[in-house]
């Protein structure tokens, strides 16, 4: 007998399972021609007994290999290597040259959306005051990973791991519908609510569905970049109005109303994006007015209304329609981590039918284990504690950036103090050049904005959105340390 003990040896300490352990290594032996075709190997028992491991995990290894074709199980007689191996050698297409590899350009021409072509901003280890994301090392994580495997270990939910309802997991919608009722004031029902792979992928089926090219759609200016890009894409015509410490210009709307059609206005009534300010309770009713007079649609992208630091905020305009003009979209990607790609459109029943029509062409269905997996999470109260303790982790880290900005920058920053959300829009004094800011805060390990992606068409930039959410104290004090050095050298 060959000397198994020696030829699979099992590192126990690796994060490699031991079943995969050895079947890698009886396949290995398989290529090297040390275990030829036809060779009867030992018995699960005798094989276990060798390696020190449970039979049953030796046979899980002899089950896999079986499947894949190295091994054959002959009843009563034992388990002998494959004599017709699977693998199977790769032939070069006759008449064709040999490749030396893939292309690095296409052999065809192709549109390139220069609109669509600008710098994706991702997580790095350098210190960076961003967009406004939130810390990830916050999120609960346990909690999640729990529930996920749960999920995959019970066998009455295997239906999960199949197709699914294009609208998402039901039991995750009706858990959705009693949070945003308890939380926000939305009456939705199940019907109401259909789920995406976050709020981005919600306004861009929502435009492919709600807009025709050339139709009108109001925004903010400035406003939500990527919202720009999906309606321009789409062929619509961005008409862009004022928004002051109030909000969205509702005087300035009924005006534009009055001169041509307006199919849609795009809001964020909390905490708009990028200026963060809040559409007054006055101006919500007055839109919703508008909306029902003139026929448009609002849709009311809320994408952090749980992180609200003063006393009451106001409900969302969704809470209030009871015409069914306004399209409510919400994410979870800033309550737990950008990872988690789950979203949510809530609507009429006729929309919600639309959408799941849709999206079967483009992608099917969402990530039903995820779901289930968060719904069981706001069921047992776990998303409702993990946003109470954020939230006053935000705060507090709100304060402190907001007074490292006033105690280290002095003049040379202005802003308002935001009443919600992960982020300040600051203003940078005249005398500063926010790209040269940018580019030298950079040098230093620092990530900052130079302002241009909120006001992309602005002959000279001021502003930016500098986000504290994501950064403890000490990070901030590093990060404003690192902006005080650089404008020394930048303004005299």
């Amino acid at each position: 007998m060959l000397p198994y003990k020696t030829l699979i040896p099992l590192d126990r300490q690796s994060a490699t399972l031991i079943t995969t352990q050895i079947a890698n290594t009886l396949i290995r032996l398989i290529r090297q021609g040390i275990l030829p075709a036809n060779t009867k190997l030992p018995g699960s028992r005798a094989m276990a007994g060798l390696l020190g491991v449970h039979r049953k995990t030796v046979i899980t290894a002899f089950d896999e290999l079986t499947a894949q074709g190295w091994l054959v199980q002959q009843p009563a007689r034992g388990t002998f290597v494959s004599s017709e191996l699977p693998d199977i050698a790769p032939r070069q297409l006759t008449g064709t040259p040999a490749s030396a590899g893939l292309a690095t350009t296409t052999g065809y021409s192709f549109r390139i959306r220069e609109q669509l072509t600008l710098p994706v901003l991702k997580n790095t280890n350098m210190l960076m005051f961003d967009d406004g994301f939130p810390d990830v090392r916050l999120a609960p994580t346990a909690q999640l990973a729990r529930n996920y495997r749960n999920v995959l270990q019970r066998s009455f939910q295997q239906r999960l791991l199949g197709y699914a309802d294009t609208n998402g997991d039901l039991f995750f919608r009706q858990q959705l519908a009693h949070y945003l009722h308890d939380s926000r004031g939305i009456p939705a029902s199940p019907e109401h609510i259909f789920t995406t792979r976050g709020s981005v992928m919600a306004i861009y089926l929502l435009a492919q569905i709600l807009l025709q090219p050339n139709d009108i759609v109001v925004v903010g200016k400035p406003n939500y970049r990527s919202a720009n890009l999906i309606f321009a894409e789409r062929g619509a015509t961005l008409i862009h109005l004022p928004v002051d410490t109030h909000g969205l210009d509702i005087d300035a709307l009924e005006a534009q109303c009055r001169q041509q059609p307006v199919r849609m206005v795009f809001v964020t009534p909390h905490h708009h994006h990028p200026t963060t300010v809040t559409l007054s309770a006055e101006r919500r009713i007055r839109l919703l007015q508008l909306a029902e007079h003139y026929g448009f649609v609002v849709l009311e992208d809320d994408y952090d209304y749980d992180f609200h630091y003063a006393s009451s905020p106001i409900l969302p305009l969704a809470s209030a329609d009871a015409a069914g003009m306004v399209v409510y979209i919400g994410s979870f990607t800033k309550s737990i981590a950008p990872a988690f790609r789950v979203g949510y459109v809530v609507a009429p029943p006729n929309l919600i039918e639309a959408l799941g029509y849709y999206r079967r062409i483009i992608d099917r269905q969402g990530d039903t284990v995820l779901e289930q997996a968060i719904a069981e999470m706001l069921a047992e109260g776990d998303i409702q504690r993990h946003l109470k303790k954020a939230q006053k982790i935000y705060q507090q880290r709100r304060d402190v950036f907001c007074g490292l900005l006033r105690d280290r920058l002095g003049d040379a920053v202005s802003f308002t103090i935001p009443d919600g959300g992960m982020a300040v829009w600051t203003r940078f004094n005249d005398r500063i050049d926010l790209t040269a800011l940018a580019a030298a805060c950079h040098k230093q390990g620092l990530i900052i904005g130079n302002g241009r992606f909120y006001q992309p068409d602005e002959p000279v930039v001021h502003h930016t959105r500098l986000g504290f959410a994501s950064s403890t104290p000490e990070e901030m004090e590093q990060g404003t340390h690192i902006i005080q050095k650089v404008l020394a050298t930048l303004v005299p």
